[in-house]
């Protein structure tokens, strides 16, 4: 059975940093591209970046290319997200995602949790 664990998420404040951690169990890591999105209260879900299954190549919203970073490490089986220069309006569950192919959409295959990230102004 496929798991995704979202950790690290918190509360911090506006200009703080965060990394995010995603640690999968259950497939084959380096066959799975995997994404970050958030979703919050009243919004709908938003894809954030996006990471090949090697690494070698990725993909940003606009609203976090620069300030966002997304990496992997497929010899333990994890992707993180880096956030810089946090504001309230990320505050949002951020969510791992996983599928054979990289998109800059909801359509991934297996879903983490979730982990709240709050940032206070």
């Amino acid at each position: 059975q496929v798991h995704l664990l979202e950790s690290g998420g918190g509360l911090v404040q506006t200009g703080d940093s965060l990394r995010l951690t995603c640690a999968a169990s259950g497939l084959t890591f380096s066959s799975f591209a995997v994404a970050w999105f958030r979703q919050a209260p009243g919004k709908e879900r938003e894809f954030l970046a996006t990471i090949s299954t090697v690494g070698t190549a990725t993909y940003y919203a606009d609203s976090v290319r620069g300030r966002f970073t997304i990496s992997r490490d497929n010899g333990i089986g994890s992707a993180y997200l880096q956030m810089n220069s946090l504001k309230p309006e990320d505050t949002a569950v951020y969510y791992c995602a996983a599928d054979p192919r990289a998109r800059a959409s909801t359509e991934y295959e297996f879903w983490g949790q979730g982990t709240q990230v709050t940032v206070s102004s």
